[in-house]
């Protein structure tokens, strides 16, 4: 089985954060009808990704440990949120929504996974002076 770098996950996780961003704030209202959720929602999602997206970006060019874990925690609500989301919305969701509420949070379940074993490979290397 191949392993992705952590760099390779940070510049990919970025990546669909800013895609993210583009999408949810740039089509609102038609990314909102196609999904089935309020326009409030899609719109507060994008936004929650822009800054999310520069942060991965610069972990990309230098992983900081404690901003790295955070990051994977982080990603860890994100799919939780995602899945409240779901489950509160269900009824209203179209078909296209519950594939990609369902979808995004297993990708950002997975870019978690790869930020955390990451994050522990950096923790296990010795500290280098400045």
């Amino acid at each position: 089985m191949r392993t992705i770098s952590l760099t390779k996950a940070l510049v990919l996780d970025a990546a669909s954060c800013a895609l993210f961003f583009a999408l949810c704030v740039g089509a609102t209202a038609a990314v909102a009808g196609l999904l089935g959720l309020p326009a409030a929602i899609v719109a507060a999602a994008g936004w929650i990704c822009l800054p999310v997206a520069a942060l991965l970006a610069f972990l990309a060019i230098r992983p900081v440990r404690p901003l790295l874990l955070a990051v994977a925690v982080g990603n860890v609500g994100w799919v939780l949120a995602s899945l409240a989301v779901w489950l509160i919305h269900f009824d209203s969701l179209t078909a296209t929504g519950h594939v990609a509420i369902v979808g995004q949070a297993i990708a950002v379940e997975l870019f978690a996974v790869l930020e955390w074993r990451g994050w522990k490979r950096l923790a296990a290397q010795p500290a280098t002076a400045s």
